[in-house]
């Protein structure tokens, strides 16, 4: 049974569906049947340890939307970070009894800007209002978190996994501005040739995972962009199907799923989808760092955890190290591995203000990959803890 006592706060990326890949393939109770006819158990779901809350945004998002049909055109962080401040005021309101639980909020890929601007935007409010929420702390996987060091951790990444060239990791290093939110056209070159010419036909969110077959026996590719914010499309180890946002597209659009979900109550003029173009073209603010905003939440005594699935290309490990390293925190606990059932589980370790850890063998989302780590990894965020040096 769910524990009562906390409730978090699941936020995905921009223009993808919390819905669709927190709750169906990573964390919620259920998961969808390859038919999409059904669902079935999640051994593994965060609601063993805590309440679960799903968040759709921005407005366009999966089944949410907006009755102004300009803001799918006017959309960005600033906005984002609002409005979600907003719905959690409000639901909080309408479900009394939750005011003054524990609130934790997590997520993965952009919400590493999406989580901590929300907690951020939490942090004045409290300042300000007579009825705090109680928010104790964060929590954000293979995080976007800043763009200088995002880019280049994500090249370093590449050519140290033999995905690159030499020659090529030399000429993006000496060619691209990597603190530009849109590089030049002989830079955009470069990383065409490198995914076009060099990846091959890999799952670049999991670059050792099989890819999806379609119906002709050909595979589903997909390509990625240095330009942030990062494109989530189809995620893709032995005991796991490459094929799963496939499963969630087609139950989601089933007339009756959406009744029983009393979604789509007003008949949006467009089919279902896991992640929304028209919102990732749109994209109008995005933070240059979000570095700035993790200085202010561990002065506020915030609790934080940052993990990297490390099979990841597109928001690696190298990326989150390099962007680490610049708030050059003191170390309170060495870098040691961490287990579960015997089995290193990754590698972590615990600064003064914040605790980074790895999982091993885990792409872009980590409970799809590695679900038992991973609600490892929760529950020792949920209590406070170290990560286990054994099991």
């Amino acid at each position: 049974m769910p524990r009562n006592d906390d409730l978090t706060t699941n936020i995905i990326c921009p223009g993808c569906s919390s819905v669709a890949y927190g709750a169906s393939e990573e964390i919620g109770p259920f998961r969808i049947n390859k038919s999409a006819s059904g669902l079935y158990l999640n051994k593994f779901s965060w609601n063993s340890l805590a309440n679960l809350l799903f968040l759709e945004t921005p407005a366009g998002v999966g089944f949410s939307y907006s009755n102004r049909s300009s803001d799918l055109f006017d959309t960005g962080d600033g906005r984002t970070a609002r409005d979600s401040l907003q719905f959690l005021i409000r639901w909080l309101d309408r479900f009394p009894r939750y005011k003054g639980r524990e609130v934790y909020l997590t997520g993965e890929s952009y919400a590493g800007h999406y989580v901590p601007q929300l907690a951020k935007a939490i942090l004045t409010y409290n300042s300000q209002s007579k009825h705090p929420i109680n928010l104790k702390g964060i929590m954000v996987g293979n995080a976007v978190t800043d763009n200088y060091y995002d880019n280049l951790g994500t090249v370093t990444y590449w050519w140290s996994h033999a995905m690159i060239s030499d020659r090529t990791y030399r000429q993006l290093i000496n060619t691209c501005d990597f603190r530009r939110q849109k590089n030049s056209d002989e830079c955009e070159s470069l990383y065409s040739y490198a995914m076009d010419k060099e990846f091959g036909n890999i799952d670049q969110y999991n670059i050792y995972a099989p890819p999806c077959n379609n119906s002709d026996g050909s595979t589903s590719t997909r390509q990625s962009s240095m330009r942030l914010p990062h494109r989530p499309m189809f995620r893709q180890l032995s005991g796991y199907d490459p094929c799963t946002e496939k499963y969630a597209e087609v139950y989601y659009n089933r007339p009756d799923v959406q009744k029983a979900l009393h979604a789509n109550i007003t008949r949006i003029p467009y089919k279902w989808t896991a992640c929304s173009e028209v919102l990732n073209r749109n994209w109008n603010d995005t933070d240059v760092s979000i570095l700035p905003i993790y200085r202010d939440m561990i002065a506020a005594g915030l609790r934080i955890w940052i993990f990297s699935g490390d099979v990841d290309s597109v928001v690696p490990v190298t990326a989150t190290r390099y962007s680490l390293a610049q708030l050059k925190l003191a170390t309170k606990i060495p870098w040691y591995p961490w287990y579960t059932k015997k089995q290193v589980g990754g590698w972590t370790e615990v600064y003064e203000g914040l605790t980074f850890a790895t999982v091993r063998g885990a792409g872009h989302e980590v409970p799809l990959f590695k679900p038992r780590e991973a609600l490892q990894l929760f529950k020792s965020f949920i209590q406070g803890k170290p990560l286990p040096k054994s099991s």
